[in-house]
C-alpha cells in the first residue's frame, strides 16, 4: 500500500507537470492511471477496515515427527 500510495503521488505531480507544460494527451493518459490507482488503494483500504488480521497459531510438529510425549 505505501508503495501505491507513493505512486498516486507522483502521478499527481507528473499531471501537473504535464498541465504546466501543455501536453494534454499526456494529462488524459495519466488521469486514467491516477484513477486506477486511487480505485485499488481505496479497495485496499476496505479490505484491510472489514478483515483483520487472522490468528493461526503456532504450529504443532511433534505428531508429524514421532516426538510426541
Amino acid at each position: 500500500m505505501p508503495r501505491l500510495q507513493e505512486i498516486r503521488d507522483n502521478l499527481t505531480a507528473r499531471i501537473t507537470e504535464a498541465q504546466r507544460e501543455g501536453w494534454l494527451g499526456e494529462i488524459a493518459g495519466l488521469e486514467a492511471t491516477l484513477a486506477a490507482a486511487e480505485e485499488k488503494l481505496h479497495s485496499m483500504d476496505q479490505l484491510a477496515t472489514h478483515h483483520g488480521p487472522i490468528k493461526l497459531g503456532m504450529p504443532d510438529f511433534r505428531r508429524s515427527t514421532g516426538r510426541e510425549t
